[in-house]
């Protein structure tokens, strides 16, 4: 039986969104569920659920929906243009975990 987890209309307006931009793509496309469905390789019950904005669908799959209809994740279709902001974002985390050495001297305020 499944659990179901609360969550807030913030995540529940964004996966709507989401969803209804697959689908207005999609029907732009002229394409079914069932031709989404295949050439994403998930069931056609989960377009159906990642189209009303079922959170709980994992967001791989969605991403992979979104690819195949031309939704733009991050403002961009280009691979390599999610490769330069991900090695961006992996540069600047590297940047705020390094740990700074603890300068344990003296200060030494006497002028």
């Amino acid at each position: 039986m499944a659990v179901n987890r609360p969550y807030t209309k913030t995540t529940l307006e964004a996966a709507r969104l989401l969803g209804q931009l697959i689908k207005l793509s999609r029907k732009k496309h002229r394409m079914s569920e069932s031709e989404l469905a295949a050439r994403a390789h998930i069931a056609r019950s989960t377009v159906q659920k990642i189209e009303k904005g079922d959170p709980s669908i994992n967001i791989g799959l969605v991403f992979e929906a979104a690819n195949v209809v031309g939704v733009a994740l991050f403002n961009t279709n280009d691979s390599h243009d999610l490769r330069r902001h991900n090695d961006f974002l992996t540069d600047q985390l590297t940047l705020l975990t390094r740990k700074s050495k603890k300068d344990d001297s003296e200060l030494k305020d006497d002028f």
